[in-house]
């Protein structure tokens, strides 16, 4: 009874709002002050020494704070910065699974971007085939909901710890109307995925995004995109895709991309840019973004950190192949011609060739872990794409699927990338947790990105200053996505903030220890909240799933 009259006799001093927030079991908190940092605003502007007051979740004052009742972080001598956005992730079942996203917030990340690729959460019509779409995929969530608003209320009481925004994903539109079927979509078809992409906006996406090298979706052609694109260009909304044939056929690829974005009047970004086919085809990739943003075109472009191509091993099977799914590829294989056609399949696991082909540390085949399918293929005396097959045989009852990386890139295709005014960074990874459900899961560039890309352009190659840096991470995928209000360091914003040690930020990941999580991240805020305090990850998760 004291509590209930202490709130009723103080109501005009509290507010109803903030008796509310104590009938719903949270504390009223104090006002904030990050102190005596370097306030870099996510513009690309130079940092400058501010405090800063957060208030209610937001930023209400950036100066020299007054404010004798609020706790404080002494932030001298630290780095302050809008929290970073990834604006191509591949979370959108792994924080179903586990909401911390330490690998996330270990860099100072506080907005994801789900749905790329085509692949994605939504919607789900059959099970079987929409495990094809989801990276991350296990047993641990069933996929008990069908369209957007439904995901988007399960990862709402998920709690996830950082911001997270989705692309309307077309693999998953393509599978709910079309299957496998390796041809165009017909105009019923057509008509199917559309009213599954409208619901998608409806509910909240950003856009539409596509994976045309994926089984699922290379048949798709740029009429059925074309079609697509019309409920998006008339929302306003971005086309975010990964383009077809990344090794042979690249530059032609990237040309149907903005030929297409061009006619439908949509926003373009250009998933991880850079191809696999070599340099030559890297640059002529970069200057074909360049002309199409020069003549006016809203075209940008990002790429992940890694130095190699990383999938799983079952999108070496051509569309047709994947209709039964991995339990009915050994019976396939005993039909007359099918090894032969499935090997004859372009796809993006072996087009440099099966040598150049690893397998990551798994529980199917474990001796094989971090072995090229050359010597996979001797030890299984067999040839190597032979011994591929024989592995997907034996992974189809597997919770997780295998997977595989590629080297590809070097550092002066990292420099070309990341050094051009259009390239933002990315993980193409997804957020994970050192403990817990997801600790013995791995994807490369989830604990290292944007540490990777701050060591790397700021303190070793020096291309970039810190607030250029700063704003390719905030501000300027911000600006790519719409969001007005995130993305930067202003009064009234959201406090999604960063406090990190400019001579300690950078990775501790490894290609074959990568699940490390980053140094140099002291504070993050996600919505107000202190979301990692002193390098360690709080107890609280305040990240939003954001729609339009």
């Amino acid at each position: 009874m004291q509590v209930f009259g202490l709130l009723f006799r103080g109501s005009e001093a509290l507010g109803w709002r903030a008796i509310r927030a104590l009938w719903d079991g949270r504390i009223l908190k104090r006002d904030l002050v990050i102190r005596g940092g370097t306030v870099f605003d996510g513009t690309g502007a130079p940092g400058k020494t501010d405090d800063i007051l957060v208030r209610d979740g937001r930023i209400a004052e950036i100066g020299a704070v007054k404010c004798a009742e609020a706790s404080e972080i002494d932030a001298e001598g630290l780095f302050v910065s809008p929290g970073f956005i990834d604006i191509h992730s591949h979370s959108d079942y792994t924080l179903l699974v586990d909401p911390r996203a330490i690998s996330a917030l270990s860099q100072g990340v506080t907005l994801e971007v789900v749905g790329n690729c085509g692949h994605g959460c939504f919607p789900i019509v059959d099970k079987t085939l929409a495990r094809n779409a989801i990276y991350g995929i296990t047993d641990a969530v069933p996929l008990d909901w069908a369209g957007p608003a439904e995901y988007f209320a399960r990862l709402e009481a998920a709690r996830p710890a950082v911001n997270v925004l989705s692309l309307v994903p077309n693999g998953q539109l393509r599978q709910a109307a079309v299957g496998f079927a390796d041809r165009p979509a017909t105009t019923d078809e057509r008509r199917e995925m559309l009213r599954h992409l409208e619901e998608g906006l409806e509910a909240g996406a950003f856009g539409l995004s596509t994976g045309l090298e994926y089984p699922i979706e290379v048949a798709a052609d740029s009429r059925e995109i074309e079609a697509l694109l019309e409920p998006v260009a008339r929302r306003g909304l971005l086309y975010a895709t990964h383009t077809r044939r990344r090794d042979r056929g690249a530059v032609t690829a990237v040309e149907e991309a903005i030929e297409t974005a061009r006619r439908a009047g949509v926003r373009l970004q250009v998933s991880h840019l850079l191809p696999r086919g070599g340099r030559g085809d890297s640059e002529a990739c970069v200057e074909r973004i360049e002309a199409a943003r020069n003549a006016g075109q809203d075209v940008a472009f990002d790429m992940h950190t890694r130095t190699f191509a990383l999938t799983y091993l079952h999108a070496m099977l051509p569309p047709w192949a994947h209709a039964t799914g991995l339990s009915g590829l050994k019976a396939l294989l005993e039909e007359t011609g099918a090894r032969e056609r499935i090997h004859a399949f372009p796809s993006i696991v072996n087009s440099g060739g099966w040598e150049q082909v690893t397998l990551l540390d798994n529980t199917v085949v474990p001796a094989f872990g971090r072995l090229d399918f050359g010597v996979i293929g001797r030890k299984l005396g067999m040839a190597p794409g032979d011994a591929a097959l024989e592995l997907l045989c034996r992974s189809a009852a597997a919770e997780s699927p295998l997977m595989i990386v590629r080297p590809v890139y070097d550092a002066e295709d990292q420099v070309l990338a990341f050094d051009h005014p259009l390239c933002v960074p990315g993980s193409d990874a997804t957020a994970l947790c050192p403990d817990g459900p997801l600790s013995g899961s791995a994807f490369h560039g989830a604990y290292s990105w944007a540490a990777w890309f701050y060591r790397f352009s700021v303190r070793e190659r020096g291309f970039l200053t810190p607030e250029a840096a700063i704003h390719k991470l905030t501000g300027q995928p911000a600006r790519i996505l719409g969001l007005a209000d995130r993305g930067t360091l202003r009064p009234g914003a959201p406090a999604d903030i960063a406090v990190f040690d400019p001579s300690a930020f950078g990775e501790r990941a490894t290609q074959w220890a990568p699940n490390q999580t980053a140094a140099g991240m002291i504070h993050v805020l996600v919505n107000g909240e202190l979301a990692l305090r002193d390098g360690v990850a709080s107890a609280r998760r305040s990240g939003r799933v954001l729609r339009r």
